[in-house]
């Protein structure tokens, strides 16, 4: 059983197009480390592909994807190559990788939860795969390459929208499971969807939008607890606990 995604030739090549750049912003990152050659290809493997393995050991389905479609392990491969040589000119090009950086991440969101749903796991794991697939590679690349994680480290939207994506899936496949839809409208709306997460993660950079960290506050909401020593002729001496009904607790040392 296919998802309605891959059901579009146009669609796959265009995820396909987003596994090539996905693979060359990781290689960067290897480039950038002044890593060889070697570990610049596994790099750009790992970052293209990573999550999809997550995703299909978690469910089973092994081989995973990753290393068992021949087109997506060669085009991964292919990115760490041509990084290696190009690596000055991908450099330059922030804005580009960004945007097709979201795409995968909206393309991969999509496809991961939909996998999901085919092996019939409910709609909430459903979610965690879809957002493993998401993000799985940078994760990997960057504790391969020893970095804080970009899903840590990085403020704007960026699991959000995977998330989002994730949900927005599983109500899509529901409908069409129910007949409410059909498969190519479900098609659509998972097309919707994914520039919706793209549309998310370029705006959330392009006008600094960043989720809040944790609520600041400088008054603490606890009773206050006063401890009073006491000495006594034998030379020994009582610490004094008086709890906020006035009872008091008294130790002996």
């Amino acid at each position: 059983m296919e998802t309605a995604l891959q059901t579009s030739p146009f669609i796959q090549g265009v995820e396909y197009l987003a596994i090539f750049f996905c693979g060359m912003g990781g290689g960067l990152a290897a480039v950038r480390k002044q890593y060889d050659m070697f570990t610049i290809i596994i790099t750009a493997w790992l970052t293209a592909l990573g999550g999809g393995i997550i995703r299909d050991v978690l469910l089973g389905a092994v081989p995973p994807v990753g290393i068992s479609d021949r087109v997506s392990v060669l085009t991964a491969l292919a990115a760490g190559c041509a990084v290696a040589v190009f690596h000055p000119e991908v450099d330059k090009m922030k804005w580009s990788m960004l945007a097709i950086d979201a795409l995968a991440l909206g393309l991969f969101a999509v496809n991961g939860t939909s996998k999901g749903l085919m092996y019939n796991t409910s709609g909430m794991t459903a979610v965690f795969l879809g957002t493993f697939t998401a993000m799985g590679g940078g994760l990997i690349r960057d504790i391969l390459l020893n970095e804080v994680p970009m899903v840590i480290r990085d403020r704007h939207w960026y699991i959000m929208p995977a998330v989002l994506g994730s949900m927005l899936t599983v109500l899509a496949w529901r409908w069409q499971a129910r007949g409410a839809i059909s498969l190519q409208v479900e098609m659509v709306l998972d097309i919707v969807i994914v520039l919706l997460v793209v549309a998310m993660r370029i705006c959330s950079v392009a006008f600094d939008w960043q989720l809040p960290g944790a609520v600041p506050r400088s008054r603490v909401h606890l009773p206050a607890v006063r401890f009073r020593q006491v000495h006594h002729r034998d030379g020994t001496h009582t610490i004094q606990k008086a709890s906020p009904d006035g009872e008091r607790h008294e130790g002996t040392r």
